[in-house]
């Protein structure tokens, strides 16, 4: 039995980046030989093992035969005449196909540590082709390794997959799941551009246009360190709305994304003009937002505009800290007291609220300068 560290281990090792995660490969063994070491079982569709100690991923050297449209259409093979190479050769790119032993030795059947000196993506095998998911995560590379380019060979292969259907078969969970993944990498523009490039974009989200503001958008979200939920409605902003609750149903996206998209969407012609915006006007703004219950929403919303805004127009962005301090000033008013005074004529409870949060709003404007 020989184990070897695979993947994105001694990818990463060799690019001189901090190692996170270690998987393994086991050659030569058994599921009983992993048992008796006190390996735990816990694949379901091919054996992988916990490590006793550290709870690292250790799988056997296995084959994989395609049977069945999509990612999941595969019968995977197992036994301890399966080599090294013959596992190695069913991975998505050569980067990841380089396995180190125990005593440090590199095994590279691929020339994956050639390209990554010249910071190229290429498919290890056509193999590549049977998994659509591959196209996915390497999008996903392309905006974590930015200096890295597809080689054409890889780029032709992603075309046919996109053409012959394949990427159709991805499931809605997947597609989020990765996408999600990219867009919280360092520059998510480039997964955008390689899915454009190949035509998996069109398919996959179909209502996102892509051009060069909204690629530097998203890379300004991203510079910024902007959670997921800002970074996907910089992402969205020029979608309508009714189309972001679409394609989010369809994509199972988190409720929490797909509802600071949609407001964003919605509410960036007002957040722009919030300097020209009345005290009525302001404090309908924060309402409808429902900025009351969550501040932190609404400011997430400026924060998504303002990277679109700083794109678009290369200044700062004062609407975001005008706004701010309205909502605070919206927020001071003190609901539950009003509504008790007016316990006795209960209809008027909502306008006299209203009317306090506009007067505070009116009183905070007049205590402030316009940027």
């Amino acid at each position: 039995m020989k184990i070897y560290t695979v993947g994105g281990a001694v990818r990463d090792q060799l690019l001189g980046l901090p190692v996170k995660d270690h998987d393994h490969v086991v050659v030569g063994a058994t599921p009983d030989d992993m048992l008796r070491q006190g390996f735990c079982p816990v694949g379901k569709d091919f054996p992988v093992f916990l490590h006793p100690k550290t709870q690292e991923e250790y799988a056997l050297a296995r084959t994989e035969r395609k049977t069945a449209p999509g990612y999941r259409g595969f019968v995977f093979h197992t036994a301890p005449d399966v080599t090294l190479e013959e596992d190695l050769v069913r991975r998505d790119l050569t980067i990841n196909a380089i396995a180190r032993a125990e005593d440090g030795t590199l095994t590279d059947p691929f020339g994956g540590i050639a390209d990554i000196r010249n910071k190229v993506f290429r498919h290890v095998s056509d193999a590549f082709g049977e998994d659509p998911v591959r196209i996915l995560r390497l999008a996903r590379f392309a905006a974590r390794f930015p200096g890295f380019t597809v080689a054409p060979a890889t780029m032709a292969l992603m075309r046919r997959m996109v053409s012959d259907g394949e990427v159709d078969a991805l499931v809605a969970e997947r597609v989020w799941q990765e996408v999600a993944k990219g867009l919280l990498e360092a520059r998510p523009s480039r997964m955008l551009a390689v899915l454009q490039e190949c035509g998996a974009l069109a398919r996959i989200v179909p209502e996102l246009i892509v051009n060069a503001h909204l690629l530097r958008a998203v890379d300004h979200a991203a510079s910024a360190g902007h959670d997921l939920c800002v970074r996907f409605a910089v992402l969205m902003l020029a979608v309508p709305p009714a189309q972001i609750a679409a394609l989010s149903e369809r994509l199972r996206v988190p409720n929490d994304c797909r509802e600071l998209a949609v407001m964003a969407a919605r509410e960036q012609a007002a957040v722009a003009g919030a300097l020209a915006l009345s005290a009525e006007e302001l404090v309908g703004l924060c309402e409808r937002c429902d900025g009351l219950r969550k501040p932190q929403r609404f400011v997430q919303m400026l924060q998504a505009i303002e990277c679109d805004a700083h794109v678009r127009e290369k200044r700062a962005f004062p609407q975001s800290a005008w706004l701010q301090a309205m909502l605070a000033a919206v927020r001071g008013v003190d609901a539950g007291a009003l509504a008790q005074a007016c316990a006795q004529e209960p209809k008027r409870i909502p306008a006299v609220i209203h009317e306090a949060r506009v007067e505070a709003v009116t009183n905070a404007i007049s205590g402030m300068e316009l940027p």
